[in-house]
């Protein structure tokens, strides 16, 4: 799992020195690798916007994590280990792209406000999601029809189609006195039923690991007799007529399914990583603007903060997260803006971004 800490700190006499007295905190002491994280000057706007906007953009940046990696691993199905790799954002892993995240001035213009710049996120990610939806039904619909042809073709003989077994000369047809049954025998009977295997009208069609699949010819007049002796025998009657054209049909429509399947696959899995990224993309900016929008209530006006992107050793968390608490202890933590995450306090802005998608909660 490659985890990040989004994070901010007011800036002292200057941002750098803020970079700085963090970095010698944390990076030169192994609890974490640092990145300076670049967020362009936004419009701050008035106080009630920027208390509104720090509630929408948490539920936008809670949709966002959700979104698509999960159908992207249903449709890959025996490829899911291929996933991961499928999941980039503006051509490059998702790794490097936060680690030198750039602010995209042509999608989220600086010039607008926050709210509308919010906006336009979240219309964004709002398209992408109707129009995975549509998507996703059109493929699951197939898909599934697909999914119950072919279930029919495997299973027990007691219950599967017999239309890949059977032959047209396995039976009497078009007789005014005869007919064919399909009779499906355990194998555990075989040695107790040498009166049936005897018949000259018997014939094992098909075996699987645990029946024997045998055609009956007889006289029609004959038939409730011989079932009231299979049932005795624990032999299975299937009930089945030998239909050619209908056999036919379910095996063309298979074939169509299969076809069309393969057929929206691949367009489907070039829209899913395109628009991967672009959800991606957007996310980061969320939590961009979020970081924004949480120091500047947090530490006040005028602007001065540093964002900074931290990637914790794994074996030093908790160290890391006891340092940034008494690196900021001097900040007031009953502050109106303090945030709770996981039910604790933290005395800075912090966001989590998780780089192995699948393991979004």
């Amino acid at each position: 799992m490659t985890e990040f800490w989004l994070s901010s700190a007011p800036g002292e006499k200057n941002c750098q020195q803020t970079w700085d007295k963090m970095n010698m905190a944390t990076a030169q002491t192994n609890l974490s690798t640092n990145h300076k994280f670049n967020i362009p000057e936004l419009k701050v706007g008035t106080l009630d916007v920027l208390v509104g906007l720090s509630d929408e953009l948490a539920k936008l940046d809670s949709f966002v994590e959700r979104f698509h990696v999960y159908y992207m691993a249903d449709v890959l199905e025996d490829s899911r280990d291929k996933v991961q790799e499928n999941l980039l954002a503006n051509g490059v892993d998702l790794v490097t792209y936060v680690t030198w995240f750039q602010w995209d001035m042509a999608k989220y213009p600086v010039k607008q406000s926050l709210k509308n710049i919010s906006e336009i996120m979240s219309n964004q990610v709002s398209q992408i999601d109707s129009d995975l939806k549509a998507r996703a039904s059109a493929y699951n619909s197939l898909k599934g029809n697909l999914q119950s042809l072919e279930r029919k073709n495997v299973g027990s003989l007691l219950t599967r189609s017999l239309a890949d077994i059977i032959e047209k000369d396995n039976f009497v047809l078009d007789s005014e006195y005869l007919t064919t049954l399909l009779v499906v025998v355990p194998k555990t009977s075989y040695p107790d039923c040498e009166w049936f295997f005897i018949c000259s009208s018997v014939r094992l069609l098909f075996e699987d690991q645990d029946s024997g699949l045998f055609s009956v010819a007889l006289f029609r007049k004959a038939i409730d007799d011989f079932k009231h002796k299979a049932r005795e025998n624990k032999f299975t009657v299937r009930d089945f007529q030998y239909n050619e054209e209908e056999m036919k049909a379910d095996k063309e429509e298979m074939t169509r399914l299969s076809t069309d399947k393969k057929k929206q696959f691949g367009p489907l899995v070039r829209w899913l990583k395109v628009n991967f990224s672009e959800a991606f993309i957007a996310l980061i900016h969320i939590k961009a603007l979020r970081v924004f929008t949480e120091s500047v209530l947090r530490y006040g006006l005028p602007v001065n903060f540093q964002a900074m992107l931290l990637q914790p050793n794994k074996k030093n968390v908790k160290k890391l997260r006891k340092g940034l608490q008494d690196r900021y202890k001097h900040l007031d933590s009953t502050d109106l803006f303090s945030f709770i995450i996981q039910q604790e306090y933290y005395l800075y802005v912090y966001y989590k971004i998780d780089c192995n998608l699948l393991e979004f909660k």
